[in-house]
């Protein structure tokens, strides 16, 4: 029972350590041209939020310059990221974590 306990305590550790975390993506990839509240180069994460679908949100982190034309932006896209799956939903539902803010 015990090595039972133990394996899945490793296990589980191990599946977290791979689920990348909304802040840490904003981080890596976002932080240079948005922010939370406030707008930078880009917009503030409480405007997309409050405009935007989950969908809208990743269909836009993935072709950028595919989307920024029919989202009604007039300025240069964001860069194109390559983002995997998992990072992808972590950094949409970081995103809309601000809506209402």
């Amino acid at each position: 029972m015990k090595k039972t306990f133990v394996f899945l305590l490793a296990f589980y550790s191990l599946v977290q350590a791979q689920v990348p975390d909304g802040k840490s993506v904003f981080e890596t990839y976002c932080w240079g041209c948005h922010h939370q509240s406030a707008e930078a180069f880009g917009p503030a994460f409480t405007t997309i939020a409050n405009k935007r679908s989950k969908e809208e949100i990743m269909a836009y982190v993935l072709e950028p310059k595919a989307m920024y034309k029919a989202f009604g932006y007039k300025r240069t896209v964001m860069s194109q990221l390559k983002l995997s799956d998992a990072e992808l939903n972590a950094i949409a539902n970081y995103i809309l974590s601000y809506k209402g803010k």
